[in-house]
């Protein structure tokens, strides 16, 4: 009987090992979250975390935004903090201007950046520049966001892209994300930023869900500025992109994988500035480039990428001239089929890799 409770014994105590073992090896939970939800959780957590922060904008407050980002913060915070504006951009820029200058960390929220060219004065001439014009004596801490580039079926006065617009203008801070990741973590870092940061969401983006860790939702994550991120391995071209386009290279790369290339991605997530490092590494690894963005083509962000690469090391490991994916140079037409004619698919993608590639 002894020995029958001793084996007993032995097999509970094995199990037990067997048990601990197998949770020691289990990855770290993650979690599914919506580009929207992980806005609005940046938003309530460095609002929570610092009395400075407030945010403004059309209908941000009762509404809880026209996109519902801001969803529940006015519930919360009360009106001295979560703030509806008249339809003025210019006047509620300036006012958030002005608050950032006195010593307040607001949350400018353009309905759609194409808005913001109302208040473009106040972006660029009274935030950007006040910080050199001052001798570095009066800081601007302010995060300019909204959708940004095309959505669906808006025309030609909504759904301009305006990465390259600000991204041309020294005293921003200029950042486009992709995945909830992205956005929360950038965010996070564009709120706690002594400098005006212009954040460029996009619409169609706001409802998709990501995997996300448990490390991205601690309060205290955050992304740096001018750090891209290199969202899948390749040995055959380098695909640069930013916002929206980051989910069509993926999708590009998983066809082209079948037909045995395999392509770069690289999620530049900051515009201005730029991680030349990262995508010069890239290049030299697969001795190819593509970009590819929803904006137009002249003077546009792929036309600065390839102009970076010329300029330095990577180039002389280039086998193909680069090649630029971009919107058509027209206005945005409103018929559905012209819309999709005038931006990129992954169609367009995979043809421009394989020119590049010649095959």
């Amino acid at each position: 009987m002894a020995s029958l409770s001793c084996v007993l014994r032995s097999g509970r105590n094995a199990a037990a090992v067997v048990l601990r073992r197998e949770f020691h090896r289990s990855a770290p939970a993650s979690v599914q979250v919506t580009v929207r939800d992980a806005l609005n959780q940046a938003m309530d957590e460095e609002l929570e975390r610092d009395e400075r922060v407030f945010l403004l904008g059309e209908e941000v407050a009762q509404y809880d935004g026209a996109y519902k980002v801001s969803r529940g913060l006015w519930k919360k915070y009360g009106d001295a903090r979560i703030i509806d504006t008249p339809i003025t951009e210019m006047g509620f820029t300036g006012i958030a201007v002005g608050a950032a200058m006195a010593g307040l960390r607001p949350i400018c929220e353009f309905m759609t950046f194409n808005f913001s060219m109302q208040a473009i004065d106040q972006v660029i001439n009274s935030a950007a520049k006040t910080n050199y014009m001052s001798a570095g004596r009066q800081s601007v801490p302010i995060v300019f966001r909204g959708p940004n580039g095309a959505s669906a079926g808006v025309g030609a006065q909504h759904s301009q892209c305006f990465a390259a617009w600000y991204g041309h203008c020294p005293g921003l801070k200029v950042v486009s994300p992709w995945s909830a990741e992205d956005a929360r973590g950038l965010l996070k870092a564009a709120i706690r930023d002594d400098n005006p940061v212009v954040f460029l969401e996009n619409e169609l983006m706001y409802g998709v869900p990501f995997e996300m860790s448990e490390e991205s939702l601690s309060k205290d994550f955050t992304i740096p500025f001018g750090k891209a991120k290199v969202e899948r391995q390749g040995t055959h071209v380098t695909l640069v992109t930013h916002s929206r386009y980051v989910s069509f290279c993926l999708d590009a790369a998983a066809v082209l994988a079948k037909e045995g290339v395999e392509c770069e991605v690289v999620n530049l997530r900051s515009i201005r500035p730029l991680d030349v490092e990262t995508i010069e590494a890239s290049v030299m690894k697969t001795n190819h480039l593509v970009t590819v963005e929803g904006g137009w083509p002249q003077f546009g962000v792929g036309a600065e990428v390839c102009a970076r690469v010329m300029e330095g090391p990577a180039f002389n490991y280039l086998d193909a001239p680069a090649t630029r994916v971009t919107g058509v140079d027209v206005p945005m037409p409103y018929a559905k089929i012209l819309e999709d004619n005038c931006l990129p698919q992954i169609k367009d993608i995979i043809f421009s890799i394989k020119k590049t590639l010649n095959i």
